[in-house]
């Protein structure tokens, strides 16, 4: 395995850190049953379609009959309510991110960077217990940015000048290559990517790469 140059790694989180699926479809169906019976069962199978994608075109995706500012609406409601439940209702760790993390943590700094919701992180914090191992976290429910401008924002923040991204699917990648950030490729998680520095097909493989 080849190694890697960095002095700081940032991380997606779905289908990187954690799969979270199962809870997110929960929580977006409790809401969507109170809000109309218009509205479908969104499956896990949905969520593994648009991963990667903004919560806003996600919803648009998945209801396209229905009126775009109703199902914006909908979205922003769900989306609210998603946070309190995944922080009480934890998704999957994959296996061996907690010790990898507390390795890696005493090592580099390490951040989260998300196309999520605000306070969608830090209910993964919460529910999982593992706010301590990151020094920073982003995601456009706060900036308002794309994740390629989040990427480097956490970088500067955080004195980074040689950050790796690792993540999981091709959205992944061409924001790393936006940010001009060597992309590490999670092959286990959601996607499927063709061009990355590296690839890790367990969580655990990743502490290697930086011997």
């Amino acid at each position: 395995m080849e190694e890697v140059k960095t002095d700081g790694i940032i991380f997606d989180l779905d289908g990187t850190l954690w799969d979270s699926r199962q809870q997110v479809a929960d929580a977006w169906n409790i809401t969507l049953k109170r809000l109309g019976e218009d509205f479908r069962t969104v499956t896990v199978e949905d969520l593994t379609r648009t991963m990667g994608m903004l919560m806003e075109d996600i919803f648009l995706k998945l209801f396209p009959h229905l009126p775009r500012e109703r199902v914006l609406e909908a979205g922003r409601i769900c989306c609210d309510e998603e946070v309190e439940y995944v922080a009480a209702h934890a998704g999957l760790l994959y296996d061996g991110v907690r010790e990898t993390l507390e390795e890696l943590s005493g090592r580099f700094p390490l951040a989260v960077v998300s196309n999520c919701q605000a306070g969608y992180i830090e209910a993964f914090y919460t529910s999982c217990g593992m706010g301590g191992y990151f020094k920073d976290l982003e995601n456009p429910g706060r900036t308002g940015l794309p994740k390629a401008d989040n990427i480097r924002l956490v970088a500067e923040r955080n004195g980074m000048k040689n950050p790796v991204y690792v993540g999981d699917t091709a959205g992944d990648a061409d924001a790393a290559k936006k940010a001009g950030v060597p992309f590490i490729y999670a092959s286990y998680g959601f996607g499927s990517v063709k061009e990355y520095a590296a690839r890790i097909d367990s969580f655990r493989e990743l502490a290697g790469l930086f011997n």
